[in-house]
């Protein structure tokens, strides 16, 4: 369910970002349905159902703009069903153990709807406070400029808030070559999709017992290595794709493959985790022990 609001959230962002018709919107629009025809055979015949025409044009921004309507409510949904399946499964914890009787959980109201709440309030004052005050600050200085088909922006990129969602899979789309009988853009097109839906192959590819990395000790390390790939991919994505951040790239793209489809899978099963506290409520007394203890010391 999160990996599914998670392209929700990305596909309506994209959409939105469409919207205002600049050139950055434009080209945006252009790169990304473009990507489609890397598809054999259907691909031209994706991407002009895509435009509802032969081109990026009016046709295509209504029917961006009514999906931006409406993916908005399909998320709402998708997030009725994800709290469905956190009652019936119940929720993860910083311990990664299951529940071992009432004394290992809390309801879920008061205590997460009133956290939840205040998350929400916190965010919607600084949403309010970037709308009212500052609508522009978010948007490039190409975009203000209207849109032109003649006029090739001298770098595409995604704008930088799409850093942490869309930029690392960006940099994989153009960091991937020749691979094989596969041309370069359609082996970007595949790298890039194929890092976003192995998330949903993760419950397969980690098979360990022990879910939380405090008891893994060589998967906390690990875990660190996955953060800074990542990083590293969006940096790349943010920069032209040209001399070292082509390489880099490729370096990043490849390794963050191998974690998933090497690194995991041999770490479930060769790792020796640490032993794992009887319960949850245990654990924490033992840690609240320990604390007062060490604040009684000092």
């Amino acid at each position: 369910m999160g990996v599914v609001i998670l392209l929700l959230m990305m596909a309506t962002a994209f959409m939105g970002y469409d919207l205002p018709w600049g050139q950055m919107s434009y080209w945006a629009a252009t790169v990304i349905t473009n990507l489609f025809s890397a598809v054999p055979v259907f691909g031209q015949s994706i991407v002009t159902l895509l435009w509802g025409g032969f081109t990026v044009d009016n046709p295509t921004l209504v029917r961006f703009y009514s999906l931006h309507y409406l993916l908005p409510f399909v998320i709402l949904g998708v997030v009725f069903l994800h709290l469905i399946a956190l009652h019936q499964h119940g929720s993860n914890n910083p311990l990664g153990i299951d529940k071992n009787g009432p004394q290992d959980s809390l309801p879920f109201h008061p205590y997460y709807t009133v956290k939840d709440l205040f998350g929400l309030c916190v965010f919607l004052l600084i949403y309010a406070a970037c709308v009212f005050y500052i609508p522009s600050s978010f948007t490039a200085v190409e975009n203000f400029t209207p849109a032109n088909p003649m006029q090739t922006p001298p770098h595409i990129v995604p704008e930088w808030y799409f850093l942490p969602s869309f930029l690392p899979f960006y940099a994989m789309l153009r960091s991937v070559p020749d691979i094989l009988f596969i041309p370069a853009k359609l082996a970007g097109v595949i790298a890039m999709f194929g890092s976003i839906f192995l998330l949903f192959l993760l419950p397969w590819l980690d098979t360990s017992r022990v879910r939380s990395a405090r008891f893994r000790p060589i998967y906390k390390w690990v875990f660190w290595l996955l953060i800074i790939d990542v990083l590293v991919l969006g940096w790349v994505g943010g920069n032209p794709p040209e001399g070292n951040f082509i390489v880099i790239g490729r370096i990043a793209t490849f390794y963050y493959f191998v974690h998933f489809f090497v690194v995991l899978p041999l770490l479930s099963k060769f790792e020796r985790p640490l032993p794992l506290p009887p319960s949850i409520s245990e654990a924490v007394m033992q840690e609240a022990e320990r604390r007062a203890v060490a604040a009684g010391g000092s």
